[in-house]
């Protein structure tokens, strides 16, 4: 099997972060989500994955592509890069990957994550895995028949058809019939919205035989902006809590408390501060007189005498709140 991970644009709901730093390389408890996506497909799935293709821009740059490459060594499987010069659709970012679109694909965009076991049924033509949503109206929802196969599916429906919502992760049996049916968009220029979009694809793959099958994830967790990732992050430090090391031994804390569950990378230093719970400290941070809370810290960032909640901070920022002179008589209240 082949994996293909279209991992889209640098994103604007992320900004300013992804002005520099593509939205699926932004780390979730000390890995890029786009790593931590990779390896939970293949620690759960019970396919042997033979290469893994990432569709990336051309700005993407060189020491990028290579940790890409070594994320799917180090898993097993060779490593591919292939590059979507304009940002034309989901369905033309997997054909960016047309080599790799052969036998048994499975494709995930890398702005989610999820908690589910990936047991895939390989003699199915195509499996779609969803969520059950509250608000169907804001996503795409698959229709089912009583057979419970797909007969439809539904772009953000007014009235309900469906509670189960498309998260974005796909099996296919036949690659290279996926592949067809892409080219098709392009050759007869099928756009909606000025893209070309895999649900069309899927559309008349259904309307043409293939038997399309759902399949349902444990937790869908989102990445698209700064509160739905700062969330991400805490879910994530729970359920690999205890599960993956999470504490590196290089870690340096002086008169200060972490409470789990944190991830605390490579020659953090922590000194006279509290850290936690649900926080990730990326490698070279250093944290002095702080308190911080629900937070990701990027590397190589400094945060002294701050009080930190519920925020995002990028690679080499410098944050110091500035310490203050006070003086309060009786039965004072300060905010």
């Amino acid at each position: 099997m082949n994996i293909i991970i279209p991992m889209a644009g640098m994103g604007k709901r992320m900004r300013p972060h992804t002005l520099t730093t593509a939205k699926p390389l932004i780390p979730i408890a000390g890995k890029p989500i786009v790593q931590r996506l990779v390896e939970d497909i293949i620690a759960t799935s019970n396919e042997k994955v033979e290469e893994i293709a990432f569709i990336i821009g051309p700005s993407f740059g060189k020491e990028v592509e290579d940790h890409l490459c070594k994320v799917a060594e180090t898993l097993g499987a060779k490593g591919k890069i292939c590059y979507q010069e304009q940002p034309l659709g989901t369905a033309h970012a997997i054909l960016c990957a047309a080599d790799s679109l052969k036998g048994n694909v499975f494709i995930a965009f890398a702005d989610t994550l999820f908690k589910a076991t990936f047991s895939i049924d390989a003699d199915k033509d195509a499996i779609v895995w969803t969520q059950k949503v509250a608000d169907p109206s804001a996503f795409g929802v698959v229709k089912l028949n009583s057979s419970n196969e797909i007969e439809a599916f539904v772009e953000k429906p007014k009235d309900f058809v469906s509670d189960l919502a498309i998260i974005g992760v796909y099996y296919f049996k036949d690659g290279e019939g996926l592949k067809t049916q892409l080219q098709r968009l392009i050759d007869e220029n099928i756009i909606h919205k000025g893209e070309y979009q895999l649900t069309d694809a899927m559309d008349h793959m259904l309307n043409n035989g293939i038997k399309f099958y759902t399949d349902q994830v444990q937790e869908w967790l989102d990445c698209g902006n700064k509160d739905a990732t700062i969330y991400t992050n805490q879910r994530i430090l729970e359920i690999k809590n205890g599960n993956e090391k999470l504490v590196a031994d290089s870690a340096k804390l002086e008169n200060s408390v972490v409470i789990a569950p944190c991830f605390i990378g490579e020659n953090v230093v922590i000194r006279n501060s509290v850290v936690g719970p649900h926080v990730s400290l990326e490698a070279g941070v250093t944290v002095e007189d702080s308190r911080i809370v629900n937070t990701i810290v990027q590397r190589d960032s400094i945060v002294k005498n701050a009080q930190v909640e519920n925020s995002l901070l990028g690679k080499n920022v410098t944050y110091v709140e500035k310490p203050r002179e006070l003086s309060l008589g009786d039965f004072s209240t300060q905010i």
